[in-house]
């Protein structure tokens, strides 16, 4: 699992590295990336909402991008500050919940024709994958309110903003919602066993 975290990280380097440079000669503040990124996910979540799923994918990336940025720009310039990673994670939990609130609005204007066992099931996949979602970022702050850390799991936000933009650029919205449901739900019991694991040690030890 570290080797996961280990990639995920040296990854996220690489691609803002080039940009962070630039960026934090430009004197922009990372809180206005941040806050960018939820103006283009409020951007996404309108265009799902009126059929345009294409264009909710390509905004989602472009999110995700300043999502990367922001802490990356607030590391990279001395700038890293408790309450800006509070911020940072309050504006992701509202990105979040736009996009699939947005996708359930979606659904239930487009599917009129579905039976109700359908509707029912998909809006139940739909709360879901936005409760589940919750959970895995929940578990982690919790956890670091205990001074434990917690970055393992298989979806982290990137891993599900990576499948949400891909169902919506090939028009596969529920497979990815699917996907979405059953690896986060994965990823909070992966997260619940490893702090189990981290206390009994913290236990052992003492």
């Amino acid at each position: 699992m570290l080797n996961l975290i280990e990639f995920r990280e040296k990854l996220g380097v690489c691609i803002t590295r080039p940009m962070v440079r630039n960026l934090s000669k430009s004197g922009v503040k990372p809180n206005t990336l941040t806050f960018t990124g939820l103006v283009i996910d409020i951007g996404a979540a309108y265009a799902i909402v009126v059929n345009h799923l294409f264009l909710g994918g390509v905004l989602i990336l472009a999110a995700g991008l300043f999502d990367l940025l922001d802490g990356a720009l607030a590391r990279f310039t001395g700038r890293a500050t408790k309450l800006g990673a509070i911020l940072d994670s309050t504006v992701d939990r509202i990105s979040e919940a736009a996009i699939l609130c947005s996708i359930l609005v979606w659904y239930l204007l487009e599917g009129t024709g579905a039976t109700l066992g359908v509707v029912v099931i998909e809006v139940v996949v739909i709360l879901a994958a936005l409760v589940g979602s919750f959970l895995v970022s929940y578990i982690r702050a919790r956890a670091e309110g205990l001074d434990l850390e917690c970055r393992v799991g298989l979806f982290t936000r990137a891993e599900r903003v990576i499948v949400l933009a891909a169902g919506l650029l090939l028009n596969q919205v529920f497979v990815a919602l699917w996907i979405l449901v059953v690896f986060v739900y994965i990823t909070v019991i992966q997260r619940l066993f490893y702090l189990r694991k981290q206390m009994k040690i913290g236990v052992d030890r003492g």
